[in-house]
């Protein structure tokens, strides 16, 4: 699903209107309607309603759900259109079919505003900006922001809420924004709602459908996209059935140090459940009768130190190489990391310690191959990186390094973001805080590497491997709750979350 700016989608509706034959007042009466129906399929008639419409298409959508929420019964509707300056033409349409209405509280604000009691009863209505702002809100309409976010009332936002912006909010305070219980937004996300600062905002945000044009979607260009099992299903290549192990590739892994073996075992295991045809680890002496114990499908091959990698080697052909999980930041594994660099291996994936390790020597990072797939949290992003603020600073950061560097940034989180040299920007939709538990992000690196190991280019990899991991983690949260997933408990189900994914109809 692609992801537009308000410009883009301000385009989008006018095409849709061109190509509908219909005019912006008849889309505008249709959002009415989805936004109308939702309020009704959720309160009752007795319910007391306040609506609050600014004096733009966002205030003209209020306006028409307020209108049809009457005429359905609920007659308890106060409105209140802040006629501020000028009206945009289709508020001014909307207002209009109000005024005739016998028994309508409706309050046209034009100077002062005294606002209505809004208890924790209440339902409020915000329809003051939407989409329509293009910097923070100001003014009167700021003190009416925290009016609201102080009542307590219950909050339906109508595409966004007002203040906040649909792309990036790095400038705006928080508390000038209303805060709401429910986004209703139209038929696309804002990129803004996949940012964990703008949660609390937003509330449960739905998707509306108001039949915008599927053509004009398909052509418009986005460096932005949700990931869905609809966009992977197609991605993913059947085996044929007269095959063997050697052609879904040999991954090999350097993890695991004295107490964190585990990571070494769980990053293994996954990537052959996740279809690599093989898979060796490079550990620590110490860890050889834990890995061949818990895995015992895996190959082990012994480093010359008894409790951390001191040597990275690749003596073999290996179709896709990890290093990180679980290795500590010892002086001799820095080394070991650096050697392997050297060697310029393909098909490269850098999680967790290792990442650490270019951390403590950032000469490392103009060192690593082209194409290369890091996977760091938010810890570890800003160790390599630099501090940020907030997660867009940490987006807009990863997209510079992505295109200085020719990286595939897997940067992780709630909705975990595939960010490509090109600019392009992968959001996932799978997941859920249950994978917030050690060794998740193992779990995640062996997905990735043993899709790299099959064939899958990095950017691909890296896509298919972050869903297919977060529909994992999905399954594993249905059945043990997500309190009590593990990451053992992903890594199990990575085979049939991948099951899942191709029995999708493409």
């Amino acid at each position: 699903m692609k992801i537009f700016s308000s410009e883009a989608l301000k385009q989008l509706r006018t095409t849709t209107c061109e190509r509908q034959n219909i005019s912006t007042i008849d889309l505008i009466e249709r959002e009415g309607s989805v936004v109308s129906s939702e309020i009704i399929s959720r309160f009752l008639p007795s319910q007391r309603i306040v609506v609050m419409a600014g004096p733009d298409n966002n205030g003209a959508v209020a306006l028409a759900a307020a209108r049809m929420l009457f005429e359905q019964g609920y007659k308890k509707v106060e409105i209140f259109l802040f006629s501020i300056g000028k009206l945009s033409h289709d508020c001014d349409e909307e207002r209009k079919k109000l005024l005739p209405i016998d028994g309508l509280d409706f309050t046209e604000v034009t100077k002062e505003f005294v606002p209505p009691y809004l208890g924790e009863s209440d339902v409020l209505l915000d329809g003051l900006f939407g989409i329509e702002l293009s910097e923070p809100m100001r003014g009167g309409f700021v003190a009416v922001a925290r009016y609201i976010n102080e009542s307590g009332a219950f909050v339906i936002s109508i595409d966004v809420p007002s203040g906040l912006l649909g792309e990036w909010n790095q400038h705006v305070m928080k508390r000038d924004v209303i805060h709401a219980n429910v986004t209703l937004t139209f038929q696309l996300p804002r990129l803004s709602f996949f940012f964990p600062e703008n949660a609390e905002i937003l509330g449960d945000w739905k998707l509306m459908d108001i039949d915008l044009d599927i053509a004009k979607i398909k052509d418009m260009e986005s460096d932005y996209r949700l990931m869905e099992a609809r966009n992977v299903r197609p991605l993913i290549k059947p085996r044929p059935p007269y095959t063997s192990k050697r052609d879904y590739g040999s991954a090999l892994f350097f993890a695991g140090s004295t107490g964190m073996v585990g990571a070494a075992v769980m990053t293994s295991r996954s990537s052959l459940r996740s279809g690599a045809g093989l898979a060796t680890v490079h550990g620590p002496r110490a860890a050889l009768n834990i890995v061949q114990t818990a895995a015992p499908e895996v190959m082990f091959e012994p480093d010359r130190n008894e409790h951390v990698i001191t040597e990275m080697p690749l003596h073999y052909t290996h179709q896709a190489v990890c290093a990180g999980p679980g290795i500590g930041t010892h002086d001799r594994t820095v080394d070991a990391l650096e050697g392997l660099l050297k060697q310029s291996p393909s098909n490269l994936v850098l999680d967790a310690d290792a990442l650490n390790c270019i951390a403590k020597r950032p000469a490392l990072l103009s060192m690593l191959p082209p194409r290369t797939i890091i996977t760091p949290h938010v810890g570890e992003f800003d160790r390599l990186f630099g501090n940020h603020d907030n997660s867009e600073m940490r987006l807009q950061t990863a997209l510079e390094m992505a295109r200085q560097y020719n990286l595939v940034i897997v940067l992780k989180g709630h909705h975990t973001m595939v960010v490509g040299a090109t600019g392009r920007v992968s959001i996932n939709s799978t997941g859920n805080p249950g994978m917030a538990t050690a060794g998740a992000g193992d779990v995640l690196a062996g997905v990735i590497t043993a899709f790299l190991a099959q064939g899958y280019s990095p950017d691909l990899a890296a896509k298919i491997g972050v869903y297919i991991h977060g529909l994992a983690g999905d399954m594993a949260a249905e059945d043990l709750g997500e309190f009590g997933v593990m990451a053992s408990d992903i890594a199990n189900r990575v085979g049939r979350a991948i099951k899942r994914v191709m029995a999708q109809h493409s």
